[in-house]
């Protein structure tokens, strides 16, 4: 049965596929139809020369209900100047391929990811693909009704999920710049996304390790290294026995494989885990002790570097002669960056029985300790690559036990 309504968003939103056809009450033979799958598509009924007829003005949400009345009323004007809107096909069709392009999906794909991950190689194509994981109904929606209000409401939902105000922010900025992106390229006039204030974020959170637990955390890896080596010895015996080719062995090396050296290396540089899976060996300089993060690969956007203390020039001197990447200093796939280290990361906070400590947290670790010997924050902050001392002022008050040895001095 066919209902009379105002065709909007609402009304086709509540469309259902038993009532069959929606008629608009405002223009004379527009309507919309639903299939039994629930596609909606726009017509117009109209009279041509005597004729009934019906023509198709596009389909949901390939062009909104806003555009499919823009659409209508243009082929009603050429009703009444007596041309045949099945005359005007063509042109009807190319508004509809126009407004498909202009969809968030089609913006990103055709114009706007081979840019953005030019400008952010090292994070751009994760945060794309976030975005479209996390924003899954906007992905079909033209871009000029993409609005503020629209996406408070998601943001609540977010919020509703228990989602932190850190990880809502993040996944709204990245939306933010292709809005903006398309307003400078012309896509679209404007948006208002401005309105859409970010969350405050608690950064209050200093977790670093007690001498204990890096302690424990260095045995566990220690550990861990040598049970790697004890396997290969095994499988390769039993390899051997049995007329297999063998892997390589690695009883002769320092490490393993790349968690220890990167875990030293995080300890003693503060590094981000983004800068250190996007080390190259060309920006390590084991003769003068130091390395590049380069601006690329850099949170701030700004290279630094970064000077090695003998652990860290150890343990990268000991694993470039055990790793066979002349490309990446921690290398995953063969010619490709490393990319993810969770399962290694867990079962060996788990042996080192270290409890509520992240891997961004050897970062906090390295910035306590240096606090904590004397450092003053603007050094740290240079090394920590901050592009405020707003950031670093955190860490003055990240050790209480320090301060009262500090006290206690009196």
């Amino acid at each position: 049965m066919a209902i009379k309504k105002k065709i909007t968003n609402s009304s086709i939103n509540a469309l259902k596929p038993e009532d069959k056809r929606l008629n608009d009450t405002e223009i004379s033979g527009f309507h919309a139809r639903i299939s039994p799958k629930g596609r909606v598509t726009y017509f117009l009924y109209y009279r041509h020369n005597g004729r009934q007829q019906n023509v198709k003005l596009g389909t949901h949400p390939e062009i909104t209900p806003a555009q499919a009345r823009d659409a209508a009323k243009m082929a009603s004007a050429s009703i009444v100047q007596g041309v045949d809107p099945h005359e005007n096909k063509k042109e009807l069709k190319a508004q509809e391929k126009l407004a498909r392009l202009t969809t968030l999906q089609a913006f990103i794909e055709l114009e706007f990811e081979k840019w953005y991950t030019a400008q952010y190689p090292r994070t751009g194509e994760r945060e794309l693909k976030n975005l479209r994981v996390n924003f899954p109904t906007l992905l079909p929606m033209q871009l000029r009704d993409i609005n503020a209000s629209l996406l408070e409401k998601l943001r609540t939902e977010m919020l509703n999920q228990k989602k932190s105000n850190a990880t809502i922010n993040r996944r709204f900025t990245t939306l933010k710049s292709v809005l903006s992106r398309a307003v400078e390229w012309e896509v679209i006039p404007s948006h208002d996304l401005k309105k859409l204030k970010p969350l405050i974020e608690d950064n209050s959170r200093i977790r670093y390790l007690s001498f204990d637990e890096e302690e424990r955390l260095r045995k566990a890896l220690t550990a861990r290294d040598i049970k790697i080596k004890r396997e290969r010895d095994s499988g390769n015996k039993h390899r051997a026995e049995r007329g297999y080719p063998l892997l390589p062995n690695l009883s002769a090396r320092t490490f393993a494989d790349y968690l220890e050296p990167l875990v030293i290396l995080a300890m003693n540089t503060g590094m981000r885990r983004g800068e250190l899976f996007s080390l190259r060996w060309q920006n390590v300089n084991l003769e003068r002790d130091f390395l590049t993060i380069e601006a690329a690969n850099a949170k701030s956007g700004k290279a630094r570097h970064i000077p090695l203390n003998q652990k860290a020039k150890s343990a990268l001197t000991n694993w470039r002669n055990d790793c066979e990447s002349p490309l990446w200093v921690f290398e995953g796939k063969p010619e490709q960056p490393l990319k993810d280290i969770k399962k290694a990361w867990s079962t060996v906070l788990e042996e080192a029985r270290i409890k509520d400590f992240r891997f961004h947290d050897l970062r906090h670790h390295f910035a306590s300790r240096l606090v904590m010997a004397g450092v003053d924050l603007n050094t740290t902050r240079e090394l920590l690559g901050h592009g405020s001392l707003d950031m670093t002022l955190r860490y003055s008050h990240l050790a209480p036990e320090h301060k009262a040895n500090a006290v206690n001095l009196l």
